[in-house]
C-alpha cells in the first residue's frame, strides 16, 4: 500500500495512544473522515465523546479546528457568522462563524433548538453557506463530529430528520473495560491532560490526497446491486415510517470504500458492507409507533434486513 493509503491507519493509532479501549470506534470514526462524510457520537455524558474529537483534530497539522458548545439559547448567528457595524466607517463587517473550520465539533448538539440545529444543514451537505443572502465555499477539508447526550435526557430535543440524514454515520462509545478505565485514570494524574500530549501525524493535504485514493477504489456492479437492495428494504417495512433515501446508500458505497482502504484492500467486499451498514443507516430510520413500542430500534430493523438480503456471490 502507498504513503497515502496510510493516512487514516496513522490518525487510528495516534488516537488510540490517547483514547483508551475504543479502537473500533476510533477505525469507523476516521472512516467516515475519509469517506468525505459527517459522524454523530451518541452516548452518556462522561464517555469521551469530547476528547476523542479534539484528539482525532490534534493528529492532523494544518487543519483548523473550532467547538460550538450547544445550549438552548445558542442562535443560528452564533454558528453561521454575523455582520457587525464600524462605528468608524459606518459599514458592516462579516465576522466568520465556528463553521469556517476544517473540524468542527458541535458539542451536545440536541441541548440546541431544531431551528439552530438547522443551520448546520447547508454546509454538511454542500461545504457552503448562505449568509445575508452571500454565498461562502468552505475549505475542501470539513468535517464535523457532532456529540449529542441519549434523547431521553432533560433538556434535549430531538435532531430533526434531515439533519440526522446529513450524517453519514452514526456510533456510540460504550463504557471501557475496567483494565481500560484504571489506564485512563493512571493518565490523567500527569501533568498534561492526555489530550495535549497528541502530535499531528499526517497533514491536511494528506487527508485531502487519502479522500481521492478511497472515491477510486473499485466497487461491483453486484455490490451497488446489494447496496442499493438494502435501502430499498428499508422503503417496503412494515416497521418503518420513513425509509433510508438514495442519500444511504452513497454513503454506504464511500463508507465501504474508505473502509477496504484502511484494511488494505482495493476493491469493496460484502463483508465490509455488512460491517458499516447498520453504523450508516440506522439512525436515518424513523419507525412506526407500534415498532418502538415492541422495543425495535433502527439497528436491530437494520441487522433482520441484512439476514434477510442475499449476499453476491
Amino acid at each position: 500500500m502507498s504513503e497515502i493509503a496510510e493516512v487514516g491507519n496513522k490518525i487510528v493509532k495516534a488516537v488510540g495512544e490517547i483514547i483508551r479501549g475504543q479502537e473500533e470506534l476510533v477505525e469507523r470514526l476516521v472512516c467516515c473522515l475519509g469517506a468525505g462524510g459527517h459522524v454523530l457520537l451518541e452516548d452518556f455524558p462522561g464517555t469521551g465523546k469530547t476528547t476523542l474529537s479534539k484528539a482525532l483534530a490534534g493528529t492532523i497539522s494544518g487543519s483548523q479546528f473550532q467547538r460550538i458548545q450547544f445550549t438552548p439559547d445558542l442562535l443560528p448567528s452564533d454558528i453561521l457568522g454575523v455582520s457587525v457595524i464600524n462605528p468608524q466607517t459606518a459599514e458592516f463587517k462579516f465576522h466568520k462563524g465556528p463553521i469556517f473550520s476544517n473540524i468542527l465539533l458541535g458539542d451536545e448538539i440536541n441541548r440546541a433548538s431544531p431551528r439552530t440545529q438547522s443551520a448546520l444543514l447547508e454546509v454538511m451537505a454542500e461545504k457552503q453557506a448562505t449568509i445575508e443572502g452571500v454565498r461562502h465555499s468552505l475549505d475542501g477539508l470539513f468535517f464535523v463530529i457532532a456529540t449529542q447526550n441519549p434523547v431521553e435526557f432533560r433538556g434535549t430535543y430531538p435532531l430533526p430528520e434531515a439533519q440526522m440524514d446529513r450524517f453519514m454515520m452514526q456510533c456510540s462509545l460504550g463504557y471501557v473495560g475496567m483494565e481500560e478505565e484504571v489506564q485512563i485514570l493512571t493518565d490523567q494524574q500527569g501533568v498534561k491532560h492526555p489530550v495535549e500530549r497528541v502530535e499531528a501525524v499526517v497533514t491536511r493535504d494528506d487527508v485531502l490526497a487519502w479522500q481521492r485514493l478511497i472515491s477510486q477504489v473499485r466497487v461491483s456492479d453486484e455490490l451497488k446491486h446489494y447496496m442499493v437492495q438494502l435501502c430499498a428494504m428499508t422503503r417496503q417495512h412494515s416497521d418503518i415510517k420513513l425509509p433510508a433515501s438514495p442519500r444511504a446508500s452513497l454513503a454506504l458505497m464511500k463508507v465501504s470504500q474508505a473502509r477496504s482502504v484502511m484494511a488494505g484492500f482495493e476493491f469493496v467486499t460484502p463483508e465490509i458492507i455488512q460491517d458499516v451498514a447498520t453504523d450508516v443507516i440506522a439512525h436515518r430510520l424513523v419507525l412506526s409507533n407500534e415498532a418502538k413500542y415492541s422495543g425495535k430500534t433502527g439497528r436491530s430493523v437494520v441487522e433482520s434486513i441484512l439476514a434477510e438480503v442475499a449476499v453476491p456471490v
